[in-house]
């Protein structure tokens, strides 16, 4: 069945601009379609928005895409234009407000790692659901959202290594390399997770599928790139980097022996059992160098990375209802059906 509907793997962009969610991403997209310079929204117009609804999501995702590979058509200073950088700054800062205030109270960077290595005995999270229950087609639209992760992976976190130095920064670098297929193109994580999707007869061309993801996947993304693209967020980004590495492992196994239960493919099964052992090892390194590195030389980072580390799991455990309850009422997870 997978030989027959399985796609060529095409890493390609997918390089159309998506349809608006809202007034603000929507002037964005007629700057973005106009010369560089157009009118964008003032700053204004982020106050009256939701900072984690569909518009200021897309509008923010769009602009931090300049960044990565653009838009067909889409003139590539735009990156640095004045009056979009303006519009970005005020979206950004509504988002951390939000996310400051609905992680307030959060545990310091030693207990915020302890609790993501406890793995809960009666565990009914995303990875439980599909590895027990779940079907193909909700395996399929898992991946479709995550692929605006994965099929980036590690690019949002690469930013930070220049702004890192001794013990952290070689660790830093290690986990990267393993990432980036350790110089072997065919083994390159984003390639492995273009392979699970042409396993599982998605299409495989990078931000095919930003259309169909809902705000609750923009804001895990868009979380990378701006802590990333900041150095005063660099403790928040390593923090990030902790927990998807520190939680990274057990998910990935329950992720693997739900492809191998459901027949997803050699390929989809192959990508998460390949975390499952680099990841473990991955985790070790980040708690012991990566922050330990961290927090010796820049000790006043330590609210910084218990932020960055808080802020993740908000969002991931948002995402994780919207997946559930969608699922277990045999409905999509998605903005519009694959």
């Amino acid at each position: 069945m997978q030989d027959q509907i399985r796609p060529p793997v095409d890493d390609r962009p997918e390089g159309e601009l998506p349809p608006a969610r809202g007034h603000v991403s929507q002037g964005v997209l007629d700057a973005l379609r106009g010369p560089v310079g157009s009118p964008v929204p003032g700053p204004a117009s982020v106050r009256a928005a939701d900072p984690l609804g569909d518009d200021l999501q897309l509008a923010l995702y769009l602009c931090y895409e300049l960044h990565y590979r653009g838009f067909d058509g889409v003139a590539p200073a735009w990156e640095w234009d004045p009056g979009l950088l303006a519009l970005r700054r005020a979206v950004e800062d509504r988002f951390l407000a939000e996310l400051r205030d609905r992680t307030e109270g959060r545990p310091d960077v030693a207990d915020a790692l302890e609790e993501l290595l406890v793995e809960p005995v009666d565990g009914d999270g995303v990875s439980h659901y599909l590895r027990d229950e779940g079907e193909l087609w909700q395996l399929r639209e898992y991946a479709a959202q995550r692929s605006l992760y994965h099929l980036k992976e590690a690019d949002p976190h690469a930013w930070v290594i220049p702004r890192l130095r001794g013990r952290a920064k070689a660790a830093f670098v290690a986990v990267e390399y393993d990432e980036f297929g350790g110089g072997r193109p065919e083994r390159v994580h984003a390639r492995l997770f273009a392979d699970l999707m042409a396993d599982l007869g998605l299409d495989t061309r990078y931000g095919r599928y930003l259309d169909h993801a809902p705000a609750e996947m923009l804001a895990n993304v868009n979380l990378m790139s701006l802590l990333g693209l900041h150095r005063a967020h660099r403790g928040a980004l390593v923090g990030h980097f902790a927990t998807v590495e520190v939680t990274s492992s057990p998910g990935s196994r329950r992720l693997a022996e739900a492809m191998r239960r459901t027949g997803a493919g050699a390929a989809a099964e192959h990508f998460y059992a390949e975390h499952v052992t680099a990841d473990a090892v991955h985790e070790q390194i980040v708690r012991r160098d990566v922050i330990g590195g961290l927090l010796a030389d820049e000790p006043g980072l330590a609210p910084d990375v218990a932020f960055g580390i808080a802020a993740t799991v908000h969002l991931e455990d948002r995402l994780g209802t919207l997946l559930l309850d969608a699922w277990r009422e045999g409905a999509t997870s998605l903005r519009k059906p694959l």
